[in-house]
């Protein structure tokens, strides 16, 4: 059984459980609670321990690989600054249309209250409400180091990105020996975070048993509102793919979306942007865009960029704060987005689980949102994950098409160039690899 399967059936198994114990009034119930929330806290203990060095050393790595992409390639340039705009726009929708759909259609008050009562009394805080002048003087770190300390992941992030960008710019004898040893912390975290999610059943299992004892049966129409709530997010960015093929790509609406239904069923199949890059090409060839650009633009997007992981991953944090009645200022809803769209470069070609937790976890903590559900909603990944893979291959496409509007037939050099970035995407990450995780996150 694979291990997102393992993880759901541990969900599942842990709210009956917690269910079953409180309507059977088992007398030990509560020393149950006590033990369960200890095992599962120790459990996201192991996760949180692994963010500030995982964020630091991918954000490193992948805007290198960034750079390196964009590097002497006018396609491959063109290409990242697309995709990085598109990146922030998705980003920027969900940010305004996630308050809006919970506002319109909230969790229901019951389920919210029981949920929010029950997580371990760690969870409930406060988030942050501070004003736009401090919350800009917040974002420049005076001390890095102090902000890896305090969990002031804005600030880390930022210094992080400057830091990789001048890194970039050294000559190639400074500058890989650096990223290299970042490359190896990360791949070494990678493997903490694989033996720590090998015991994902048993701490989804815990923490499930104590949130049905507390909250009873309210808790599985809430994870149902949570998928539907989450899902829009990608949706919403899956469906600007379509005016930017039309608008940008200069394509017949109807010729796009016959030309992409074929990587979308892959897409759909196998949860894997990278497995659906060959019909990707297709779709391409098919609309028109020079072979050239395409394998220049495809593999970029697939290697890099994911335009509805920020989105979703942003509309994640914003529906946790929802779930425990945590009011967000625009600040922190700022902040959180800024975290969502920088980060996705550094989650490049991680296992689906790793990269949600990763992904998230950073935003939660620079919003001020405790990461405690994150550990249920993983279990529940699976179908939002349907729609970010679908959204990410459509929009590689559609951008594509707009991408070969501004740049001329590509040379020799820029085809050699698309065959080193073709077998860059084709190389699998080795921590990847040796923690033996379902799919690649799209």
């Amino acid at each position: 059984m694979g291990r997102t399967w393992l993880i759901l059936s541990a969900l599942v198994a842990g709210l009956a459980l917690g269910v079953g114990a409180t309507r059977l009034g088992f007398p030990g119930l509560p020393d149950a609670i006590a033990i369960a929330d200890g095992v599962g806290g120790v459990w996201l203990d192991g996760l949180r321990m692994t963010i500030i060095p995982l964020v630091v050393s991918l954000l490193i790595t992948g805007i290198a690989k960034t750079v390196d992409s964009a590097r002497g390639d006018r396609v491959a340039m063109r290409s990242v600054v697309t995709f990085v705009a598109l990146l922030w726009i998705s980003t920027a929708m969900a940010a305004l249309l996630i308050p809006a759909l919970l506002e319109f259609f909230p969790m229901p008050a019951d389920a919210a209250r029981s949920l929010a009562a029950s997580l371990s009394t760690s969870a409930h805080v406060e988030a942050p409400t501070v004003g736009i002048a401090a919350f800009l003087r917040s974002i420049v770190p005076t001390n890095p180091i102090a902000a890896a300390a305090n969990d002031a992941l804005l600030p880390l992030i930022l210094f992080t990105a400057v830091f990789a960008v001048a890194l970039a710019r050294l000559p190639a004898a400074q500058r890989e020996p650096v990223t290299a040893f970042f490359d190896t912390i990360a791949n070494a975290v990678l493997i903490i975070v694989g033996w720590v999610l090998a015991l994902a059943p048993i701490g989804v299992l815990a923490l499930a048993f104590g949130v049905g004892a507390r909250a009873g049966t309210s808790a599985i129409g809430a994870l149902a509102h949570y998928v539907v709530i989450v899902s829009s997010a990608g949706l919403a960015a899956w469906a600007l793919a379509y005016p930017v093929a039309v608008l940008g790509g200069r394509v017949r609406l109807a010729a796009f979306a016959r030309a992409v239904a074929p990587a979308q069923a892959v897409a759909l199949s196998t949860q894997s942007s990278l497995a659906s890059l060959p019909p990707m090409l297709k779709a391409a060839a098919d609309l028109g865009v020079p072979r050239p650009v395409a394998r220049v633009s495809l593999p970029v997007a697939v290697a890099i960029f994911r335009v509805t992981s920020p989105a979703m991953n942003l509309a994640v944090a914003i529906y946790v704060a929802h779930w425990l009645g945590l009011a967000l200022s625009p600040s922190a809803i700022a902040a959180g987005a800024a975290v969502a769209a920088i980060t996705t470069i550094g989650s490049v070609s991680l296992p689906g689980q790793v990269s949600f937790l990763t992904s998230i976890a950073p935003i939660c903590v620079a919003m001020g949102i405790p990461i405690e559900p994150l550990a249920l909603l993983i279990a529940v990944e699976m179908i939002p994950d349907l729609v970010r893979t679908v959204g990410n291959v459509t929009m590689d496409v559609a951008a594509t098409t707009a991408i070969a509007r501004m740049s001329p037939a590509a040379g020799d050099g820029e085809t050699e160039a698309a065959e080193a970035a073709l077998a860059a995407v084709a190389e699998p990450l080795p921590a990847a690899s040796a923690i033996h995780l379902d799919g690649v996150k799209s």
